[in-house]
């Protein structure tokens, strides 16, 4: 690590803590030559979650195309911005521990599916009407009869 002010490599740590969220350390460094301090952050370094769509191509998660997708599906309902945020992070975090480096977009798409279920069974049946592109009302209809089956048990 080079003194920023300096430019010597040669620096102690002076103090070391983790940061609120726990995601990355804080070291306060002094520099044994100029005398100065500076702070540098240390990070766990992760490799991007690519998600494989439908017609093969690649592109990386978007923790934001998740959030969006749950804003519209819970649209008018009385869930908070925090629950959603919260579930969010939580897919995200599923999909980061099963999946190393590549996702089915289907995956994706059927663990927030799953999630709704659990939350909102409006939010849940807007998602899947989406996302399975019901073609007619029959669909629909099979979907609603799911859900109020799953309720009746």
């Amino acid at each position: 690590m080079k003194c920023p002010f300096c430019n010597n490599s040669e620096n102690k740590v002076v103090d070391s803590r983790e940061t609120s969220e726990g995601a990355a350390i804080r070291r306060r460094r002094e520099c044994l030559h100029c005398g100065k301090r500076f702070t540098t952050y240390e990070y766990v370094e992760k490799t991007p979650l690519m998600v494989i769509k439908k017609d093969g191509r690649r592109e990386p998660f978007s923790h934001q195309k998740v959030l969006n997708g749950l804003l519209k599906a819970c649209e008018k309902r009385p869930i908070g911005m925090d629950e959603l945020e919260n579930l969010a992070n939580k897919i995200e975090a599923e999909l980061q521990k099963k999946f190393e480096q590549e996702v089915q977009a289907d995956c994706v798409g059927e663990l927030v599916m799953e999630r709704l279920a659990g939350l909102d069974d409006v939010a849940y049946v807007r998602f899947a009407s989406v996302y399975r592109q019901f073609k007619d009302i029959n669909q629909f209809m099979r979907e609603l009869n799911d859900v109020f089956q799953k309720k009746v048990k």
